[in-house]
């Protein structure tokens, strides 16, 4: 027998006993019991990445991660995306909207009431058709007035109703984990920007560097030429290498500019109005960051895309319960009355009206309508199971992916950083052996060309591992865990009774509540700016700009 036909049966029985309880106003919860899925991990996955057995560990992120690269700029650009960041705030609107349908769900428990008054002049004509002779003395003009109530209320016997509210209640847990997930995906996109730039920058300190070392080999080839030592095919191949270089070095600009506008949108500023001063180092000045994975079981409470698909499957299983109760008679209680009268004296018993009753519907026969909304409740509910578990294998992907990554940017790290050091040696020796005329300047070139390529190499595999950390950190959550969404009481927005304070939600977890949209107006970069120095924190206004 099909699982919706021994729902059909099943649950129609369990009616009779749910319709002795009527008069207690007591009612049956039709959805399923609802557990997590728990999954099967190995002791060990190759012995290098977060299924491996282990414990707690002081480098698993915080909530403020980005600190441990010990950046006061890149911590202030950060705080400034907590603040203003559009898409971040858009999430967190999404998130009241959510609480407010759960509100519109809940309010079905409650007395639905209205009142009405209203009142009518009349006058009819004296040439009216058909108007008798009898009527000729009669009233021309009349009147009508009445106010009344109407009070509606429908008992939640098959908790209809309170799983809806539910199910909704769930959907907006989901929403704040959407939240922490967007903002987690902010924050590590600023950062890797921002170590990107300052990778950048470095390795335009290279070229820098570079550049002047090839202006000093143009310049010694032209004095070796001018006194008949060596022949002018050295001078081309030195300004060749040297504007190659320059060229590079343009294309390289470009780049910086690119994510400097990128992380100007992140910060709420348009990019004409930002710039980040460069540095001038030829290293990342960030230090070794290392990050601790912890226990799958961790992982999965700390990640807050894996929090939100698991209150989906919440909400998808409360909508079974909402499917389910289709099958049961729907049960009203209504009461109107009032007072009615053709002047003002309306507050009299002999002018009053009321009226009371009860009304249950059954569905006879509806063509299949609720078996097939059943069917797909069920349906939904295994989707959201198979979307929860494609997430996990997905966040174990994603440690997986930044150990591995973060282990190996680091080995390439210190064997680039050798490649560097012996390139550097063939150069300097090359270019002696040319300036004593013992060699051609065709080896002068190869072996710059090498040393600059490995120093530039070696400040990429820097910013990789860098980036790859960053990464990590997002795959492991950041600092978030499962504790920080707001339970299923704190959802409501108000009371049942509150008329005041409406114009912003009550905080509820993590997800603030913005008051004053317009602080969020200025797009000119001026709250980074410190007005007296026209800089805070390496971040300047660009030049030309008042």
């Amino acid at each position: 027998m099909s699982r919706v036909n021994r729902v059909g049966l099943g649950h129609r029985a369990g009616a009779a006993a749910c319709a002795l309880m009527l008069g207690g106003l007591t009612s049956c919860d039709l959805a399923p019991n609802y557990k997590p899925p728990s999954y099967l991990y190995p002791n060990g996955w190759e012995g290098k990445g977060v299924l491996t057995d282990g414990h707690p560990s002081d480098q698993t992120p915080r909530a403020d991660w980005w600190k441990v690269f010990g950046d006061p700029e890149l911590d202030a650009l950060e705080e400034r995306l907590q603040r203003s960041n559009p898409d971040l705030q858009a999430s967190a609107e999404s998130y009241t909207q959510e609480r407010d349908i759960a509100r519109e769900a809940e309010s079905q428990l409650y007395p639905q009431v209205s009142g009405s008054a209203g009142g009518t002049k009349n006058k009819s004509s004296l040439s009216r058709l058909w108007r008798s002779h009898t009527a000729i003395s009669g009233p021309v003009y009349e009147s009508n007035e009445q106010y009344s109530g109407v009070g509606t209320w429908e008992p939640d016997f098959w908790d209809r109703i309170r799983n809806n509210t539910h199910m909704y209640k769930n959907q907006a847990q989901a929403s704040a984990a959407y939240y922490a997930s967007t903002r987690l995906i902010l924050e590590a996109e600023l950062a890797s920007d921002y170590i990107g730039l300052r990778g950048i920058d470095a390795q335009n300190a290279v070229y820098d560097d570079s550049v002047r070392y090839y202006q000093t080999a143009v310049q010694i080839t032209r004095l070796r030429q001018e006194g008949a030592i060596s022949p002018g095919l050295d001078v081309s191949r030195a300004q060749d290498q040297l504007f190659s270089t320059m060229a590079a070095q343009s294309a390289l600009i470009a780049q910086r500019q690119v994510l400097e506008h990128a992380i100007a949108v992140l910060v709420n500023t348009v990019p004409a109005a930002f710039h980040i001063a460069p540095s001038h180092d030829q290293k990342l000045a960030f230090g070794d960051v290392r990050v601790s994975a912890g226990l799958p079981s961790q992982l999965l409470e700390r990640r807050p895309d894996v929090a939100e698909a698991e209150r989906q499957m919440a909400a998808a299983s409360r909508a079974i319960g909402v499917s389910r109760a289709a099958f049961y008679p729907n049960v009203v209680f209504s009461a109107s009355g009032g007072f009615q009268n053709d002047g003002f004296d309306l507050a009299s018993i002999a002018n009053a009206f009321w009226t009371y009753g009860v009304q249950a519907v059954e569905p006879v026969f509806t063509g299949g309508l609720r078996r097939a909304g059943l069917q797909r409740a069920w349906a939904q509910y295994r989707q959201t199971e198979d979307e929860y578990r494609s997430t996990v294998l997905g966040a174990f992907q994603d440690v997986e992916d930044g150990l591995s990554e973060s282990a190996q940017f680091r080995l390439q790290q210190g064997q680039q950083e050798q490649a560097v050091a012996a390139a550097l040696r063939t150069q300097r020796m090359t270019m002696a052996l040319y300036t004593g005329g013992l060699t051609n300047y065709l080896d002068a070139v190869i072996a710059q060309e090498a040393a600059l390529l490995a120093r530039i190499a070696a400040v990429q595999a820097q910013t990789s591992q860098l980036q790859a950390t960053v990464r990590l950190i997002r795959a492991v959550g950041g600092g978030w865990d499962r504790s920080r969404l707001p339970t299923i009481k704190q959802i409501d927005p108000f009371g049942a009774l509150q008329y005041d304070g409406l114009h912003h939600a009550s905080p509820a977890g993590e997800v603030p509540v913005r008051e004053n949209p317009a602080v969020d107006n200025n797009l000119s970069g001026d709250a980074m700016m410190n007005p007296d120095r026209n800089s805070v924190q390496g971040l300047t206004r660009p030049a030309g700009a008042e």
